[in-house]
C-alpha cells in the first residue's frame, strides 16, 4: 500500500513531465476531489495509506488531467467570483478575465438601482448569476443558443440558490428577445480559427468550439449584440462584452455607426484591451 504523500508526489511529477507548470498544486486539487477532501486537508492525512481503489481512482483521475483535460472538468466545478459553478463540457470554463466584466458591468449603475439584464450567450450561466447574486434589485434574463448550455446554467441557478432570479431561455442571440434592457452583457465567440489553433490543449481541445470562434476575423457576433443592443436597450442603457485582441478600432466605428452616444474600450487587469462598452442615447 502507498502513502498519500509518496502517491501525491508521484503525480506530480508525472503531471510536470506533461508540461503542466503548476503540478503540485494541481495534482493536490486533483486528489482532494478524487478523496472527497478539502485541499488543505491533504496536510493533514500525508501518512494515510491509500486503498488499491483509491489509488486507480486517483490514477485514472491524474491521467486525464496529463492528457490537458481541463482541471475544472475532473474536479466538476469552478470558482467564479463568491460562486461555485458546476463546470464540464456544455460550455466554456468561467475565466477570472470574466470576473472583470462583471466588475464593470457594477460600476455602471448605482447599488440600489433596479436594473433589467439580458446575458446573452450565457453558458454557465456564470455572468447571470454573479449579477444576480451580488444585485438584489437586479432582473436577469440569460439567453443561449444551446439547450446543453442552458441545462448546466439551470443547474448552477439551482446550486447557487438563484433560481428565482434568473430566467434563462433558448435564443440564437436576439432571435426570442422581445423586452428592452438596462444594461445587456456578454462574453461571446470572438477568436478566429488561427487563434484556436495555437491555444493551450484545455480550450483548443475542450471547449466549445461555437463558444470560441466568430468570422469576419472574430468579429461577427461582436457585431450582431451591437446591432441587436442598440433596439433592445432602454434609453441611457449600456451595453457591454469582452472582445478579443485588436478589435476595438472596428468597435469604435460600428458604434459610431449605429448612433451609441458614449463608446470606449477597457482594460483587463494585465492592461489589455479586453472589454467594450457603448450607451445609447
Amino acid at each position: 500500500m502507498q502513502n498519500l504523500l509518496d502517491t501525491l508526489k508521484k503525480a506530480s511529477e508525472f503531471l510536470a513531465r506533461k508540461g503542466l507548470e503548476k503540478s503540485r498544486v494541481e495534482a493536490e486539487h486533483v486528489f482532494a476531489a478524487g478523496l472527497g477532501l478539502k485541499r488543505l486537508d491533504l496536510y493533514l492525512q500525508f501518512e494515510r495509506l491509500l486503498t488499491d481503489v483509491e489509488v486507480e481512482k486517483l490514477r485514472a483521475l491524474i491521467v486525464r488531467r496529463g492528457n490537458r483535460e481541463p482541471l475544472q472538468h475532473i474536479v466538476g466545478q469552478v470558482e467564479f467570483r463568491d460562486l461555485v459553478l458546476k463546470s464540464d463540457k456544455r460550455a466554456l470554463i468561467p475565466r477570472p478575465e470574466t470576473e472583470e466584466l462583471v466588475d464593470h458591468a457594477l460600476e455602471l449603475f448605482s447599488a440600489e438601482q433596479a436594473v433589467r439584464v439580458l446575458d446573452l450567450g450565457t453558458g454557465s450561466g456564470a455572468i447571470a448569476l454573479a449579477l444576480a447574486s451580488e444585485r438584489a434589485h437586479w432582473k436577469v434574463d440569460a439567453v443561449d443558443r444551446s439547450t446543453e448550455a442552458l441545462a448546466l446554467a439551470r443547474e448552477n441557478a439551482v446550486r447557487c440558490g438563484l433560481v428565482e432570479r434568473v430566467n434563462f431561455a433558448e435564443s440564437d442571440w436576439f432571435a426570442a428577445v422581445t423586452d428592452a434592457y438596462d444594461l445587456i452583457i456578454s462574453n461571446p465567440p470572438y477568436l478566429t480559427e488561427a487563434e484556436v489553433a495555437v491555444a493551450e490543449p484545455e480550450v483548443r481541445e475542450f471547449d466549445p468550439k461555437s463558444a470560441l470562434v466568430a468570422a469576419e476575423d472574430g468579429l461577427a457576433d461582436l457585431r450582431k449584440i451591437l446591432e441587436g443592443a442598440a433596439k433592445h436597450l432602454r434609453p441611457g442603457g449600456w451595453v457591454l462584452c469582452e472582445t478579443g485582441i485588436d478589435q476595438h478600432l472596428a468597435l469604435a466605428e460600428l458604434s459610431a455607426k449605429l448612433g451609441y452616444v458614449e463608446a470606449a474600450g477597457l482594460p483587463d487587469m494585465s492592461g489589455r484591451a479586453r472589454f467594450w462598452k457603448a450607451k445609447k442615447a
